[in-house]
């Protein structure tokens, strides 16, 4: 054995050999494909994450009535894409019909948005919340999103969000005008 002549006991034998194989299995373990997005005979939908469908959907908007009586809310929710992580499309800001707008990742990171998908429709599936931003957690987002470093240097204070955790989305085909 290649140990022998380095005087170890058998008992420090199985730690190393242990420890060169835990990063191996880890790895294996938590490396998770992502999902391939999936396009609908028609062409009119492409589907990320779990594939859902349009049935039940509720604005952004009576979601945000709703989120006033409640701390989260499991549903479907339509909206339009106003800006997307220009670095992988990891998270994308959705807006409703009034201009106001949620913060949406993918649950466990499985899928993510095209980069140019701004001004798109979308539909999607998943938990509505509010919850606090950190000045850091905000100046990575700006970053990612390709903001110059003085609008990153201007903030300055962390804020309260509406926020989305969605397993699937659907984009929908870009309208002929």
């Amino acid at each position: 054995m290649i140990f022998t002549n380095m005087n170890l006991r058998s008992s420090q034998i199985k730690v190393i050999i242990g420890l060169l194989i835990l990063p191996m299995i880890t790895g294996f373990v938590s490396c998770k494909a992502q999902v391939e997005p999936t396009v609908s005979k028609d062409g009119t939908q492409t589907f990320y994450g779990e594939k859902i469908d349009d049935e039940g959907t509720e604005t952004l908007d009576e979601v945000i009535i709703k989120l006033k009586d409640t701390e989260e809310i499991e549903t479907k929710i339509t909206g339009t894409v106003t800006s997307v992580c220009k670095k992988k499309g990891c998270w994308m800001t959705v807006e409703s019909e009034t201009g106001e707008e949620i913060f949406v990742k993918f649950k466990d990171y499985g899928f993510f948005m095209p980069l140019e998908c701004e001004g798109q429709e979308v539909i999607m599936r998943g938990k509505a919340f509010t919850e606090v931003t950190s000045v850091d957690e905000l100046k990575h987002y700006a970053e990612d999103e390709g903001k110059s470093q003085e609008e990153i240097d201007q903030i300055k204070e962390p804020i309260s969000e509406l926020k989305f955790m969605s397993d699937g989305v659907i984009l929908l085909a870009e309208k002929e005008e």
